[in-house]
């Protein structure tokens, strides 16, 4: 893995049944790439058995190696470290439940290549019962962000960023937040530092069986103080 391109990033924690299966998704959809690819799972101590799970992928897989914390620090950590430990010129992370397909990974790469430092996903939702709750939070909240720190970005929480590594570093160096406000604080910081920033339409399909360890409402709130808090020291 001397030589690589492109390093995915998937942030692990509690991913139940569901993970193995998403994995070798995304494995597929790599073995496609026409560049050389690593994995680099970040474990976030997890309660379940995904911390097994991701040795196991780890053994059997090539190209792949994890990063397995000793305690949980939250999304904002998990991805930071994979992001530090990354060898390809671009990088990128996705949620491993892949409501938004590992199909896009392609495009993704390809929207860095052709000039952009960070591309982000802007999520629409198949039209269910299920969904129609995350879809009314995620407008909630990118119309905080906007109103309150005029980023134009229109969907900062999507688990789905790719990277020009280079250019994502030194903004790294100075994001603060290790949990879920980590990606709008990365989309704010690399807007300010001048990055040029993408944004590629995703379909977001809600998994009825997987549990989200999102909470809608108090996350929404927390998001909120996070949000004014950053406005007044920034």
């Amino acid at each position: 893995m001397s030589s690589v391109s492109f390093s995915l990033i998937i942030p692990c924690y509690d991913e139940g049944p569901t993970f193995e299966a998403s994995v070798k998704k995304i494995i597929s959809s790599l073995k496609k790439l026409k560049i050389p690819w690593e994995i680099i799972f970040v474990e976030d101590k997890s309660k379940d058995e995904t911390a097994k799970k991701v040795e196991n992928i780890v053994k059997k897989f090539e190209n792949t190696r994890a990063i397995f914390h000793h305690k949980n620090f939250g999304r904002g950590k998990t991805v930071n470290d994979g992001i530090f430990a990354a060898k390809g010129k671009i990088c990128g992370y996705l949620d491993v439940d892949l409501e938004i397909s590992e199909s896009y990974i392609p495009l993704f790469i390809k929207e860095v290549e052709n000039g952009s430092d960070m591309v982000v996903g802007k999520r629409f939702y198949e039209v269910s019962a299920k969904s129609i709750m995350r879809f009314v939070a995620s407008k909630f909240y990118s119309n905080l962000v906007r109103a309150f720190l005029k980023l134009e970005i229109e969907d900062t929480e999507a688990g789905y960023k790719f990277f020009r590594r280079s250019k994502i570093l030194p903004v790294l160096r100075k994001t603060k937040d290790k949990g879920w406000f980590w990606d709008t604080e990365i989309c704010l910081r690399a807007s300010r530092a001048g990055l040029v920033l993408g944004q590629i339409p995703v379909l977001f399909i809600r998994r009825p069986d997987k549990k989200s360890t999102v909470k809608l409402i108090p996350d929404t709130v927390n998001y909120l103080f996070k949000i004014i808090r950053f406005s007044q020291s920034n």
